[in-house]
């Protein structure tokens, strides 16, 4: 039967899922649903709109810039997630991290100050949490160097077992050096497999058609890292600057979840990103990700 994309047509960027019981739950940069915006659904393909996971924020934090949230499930009442918000001291944004006993939320972050806010190096942005198959924790972010004419770095440090601090040192494992990269590299998302880490990013300008993801190829957690030379997901007819994706697992098949504009209004949709699926598959141990379908003809 197949299914249609976006399988969220509505403003949702910087998507992120959890799989929950029979059940998927996603999360997205602040919208018309709130701070955090939270879907649920049975399939990945039909979302209902719950609400907004993170209605407070804390005192260190101003409103009205909060990005990127991904969650991760240390239990079946305990949700932790970490997100971007604007620092007040600091005037850059910074990352969070709060915690929650139902998916859903209402998350709550009780800490004084940013988990991480390198205000030196423009901010900190993109948090996204990984479980190794060891059961160690790590969290990889970007600074947001291209607010200040920097350089961006994906950052790695080791998370305490329950995931509220960072344990050990700060490691940088990939820059902005690759002609099509643009400016920035962002969004980091790792995966294991077959004791491989593959470290998928995005670059370039979000709000072109030339925003992309790419891959490295890592030794461990915390890198070396080799990238490949091109994107893994670009542009297609269907969609532009695909982007800011994560990988989910449903019955037997890998997913890429990110989002992407209409084609005819880059940058300037009043929708903004929407959500949309591709298959992953590994050929040869190699990552392949279907190009944006708007009508996918296979079924997650």
């Amino acid at each position: 039967m197949g299914f249609t994309n976006p399988v969220y047509d509505g403003s949702f960027a910087d998507p992120a899922i959890i799989a929950v019981g029979n059940g998927f739950y996603a999360f997205a940069t602040n919208g018309p649903l709130g701070n955090v915006q939270t879907l649920k659904s049975a399939d990945l393909v039909a979302w209902e709109q719950v609400g907004d996971a993170l209605p407070s924020l804390p005192d260190w934090s101003s409103p009205g810039r909060v990005w990127a949230p991904e969650v991760s499930v240390h239990g079946p009442d305990r949700y932790v997630m970490y997100y971007t918000t604007r620092g007040t001291a600091s005037g850059r944004q910074c990352i969070g991290v709060a915690v929650a006993s139902e998916a859903t939320g209402p998350y709550v972050d009780k800490s004084s100050e940013p988990l991480i806010c390198q205000a030196d190096e423009g901010g900190s942005i993109d948090a996204s949490p990984f479980q190794d198959s060891t059961g160690r924790r790590w969290l990889y972010w970007k600074n947001d160097g291209n607010a200040i004419g920097v350089d961006t770095w994906i950052y790695a440090s080791e998370l305490s077992a329950d995931g509220l601090s960072l344990t050990g040192p700060v490691h940088r494992l990939i820059k902005q050096d690759l002609p099509w990269e643009g400016a920035l590299v962002e969004a980091p998302y790792m995966v294991e497999r077959s004791g491989v880490f593959h470290l998928f990013y995005s670059a370039n300008a979000f709000d072109k058609a030339a925003y992309a993801v790419g891959h490295a190829r890592c030794s461990s957690p915390i890198g070396p890292c080799t990238k490949s030379d091109d994107p893994i997901l670009s542009s297609s007819p269907d969609a532009a600057g695909p982007g800011h994706n994560m990988v989910i697992h449903k019955d037997n098949r890998d997913w890429f979840v990110y989002h992407a504009w209409n084609r005819t209004q880059v940058g300037t949709d009043p929708k903004g990103r929407t959500m949309w699926l591709s298959e992953l598959t590994w050929p040869a141990d190699t990552p392949v990700v279907q190009p944006p379908l708007r009508l996918n003809p296979l079924t997650p």
